[in-house]
């Protein structure tokens, strides 16, 4: 009888649990700096706006990118492994479908936020719109990038040409993410609409309790709408016999009346 290497399979499984877990990991991580750059993105051209948030803005660009591309890497090497077992490689494609929707929004707030910078340039502060908030970000930005505090004193003077050095760059980083978005595509054939979300994981709780709670609602409409269902047919049995008595006395005097004519 052939002897069966328990520690081999035992190597493995551990091996696939740590690489699904620093996924898992990774993912959260880059959820967390899209959400923070994309709060930050909504402040640029508004009375807010200034030197100290774009340069939070580059900060969490480029944790965003370096996140992004470290996820790629693990992603790619994992689903292209065809010893990886099922219900893990489910388990990655699910971080796979999550991790590029999280790179399409960090993509398209990248756009925005090149097109507001070229709209409203810091060098003429009137021309920014007062939206009425007041307050930076920093702390926002502070917890995304895993620093202390963002919140230091900065000189508010614009030097000569780095708005257009800043848009320069912001260029070539949007043609990497593109890049990267449709290299992903190639390198992993994972359809989106194949994969199905099976937990609780990446939803609201508040969306999870209000689609149950609709659930429930419409649980308990079908269980009373049976109910109701006796009531309706013997009123509908009602008007057909009382329509069937009034036509049978209707018929009744007219032959009375033809016979005693």
């Amino acid at each position: 009888m052939p002897l069966v290497n328990n520690k081999v399979g035992d190597d493995c499984t551990a091996s696939n649990d740590k690489a699904l877990a620093d996924g898992k990991g990774l993912v959260d991580s880059l959820i967390k700096v899209v959400a923070c750059y994309r709060h930050l993105a909504s402040c640029v051209g508004g009375c807010t706006d200034s030197l100290q948030l774009r340069d939070e803005l580059r900060q969490t660009r480029e944790k965003a990118q370096k996140l992004a591309g470290d996820i790629c890497h693990h992603l790619t090497s994992h689903l292209r492994d065809k010893s990886l077992p099922e219900g893990q490689r489910k388990e990655m494609e699910l971080l796979w479908v999550a991790f590029s929707s999280c790179l399409e929004l960090l993509h398209i707030d990248m756009c925005k936020v090149l097109n507001m910078s070229s709209i409203f340039s810091l060098a003429d502060s009137a021309s920014l719109v007062h939206t009425g908030l007041e307050g930076g970000c920093s702390e926002v930005a502070a917890r995304a990038l895993s620093v202390p505090n963002l919140n230091q004193a900065q000189t508010q003077t614009i030097p000569a040409g780095l708005e257009s050095q800043e848009r320069s760059t912001m260029e070539l980083e949007i043609d990497q993410i593109n890049r990267m978005i449709d290299d992903m595509e190639l390198k992993v054939n994972v359809l989106r609409w194949m994969v199905e979300s099976h937990g609780p994981q990446y939803a609201d709780p508040l969306s999870s309790t209000d689609s149950a709670s609709m659930a429930l609602l419409s649980i308990d409409e079908e269980q009373q709408a049976p109910r109701s269902q006796p009531l309706c047919q013997r009123s509908h049995i009602f008007v057909l016999l009382l329509l069937f008595g009034v036509i049978f006395v209707a018929a009744t005097l007219s032959l009375c009346i033809f016979l005693f004519s």
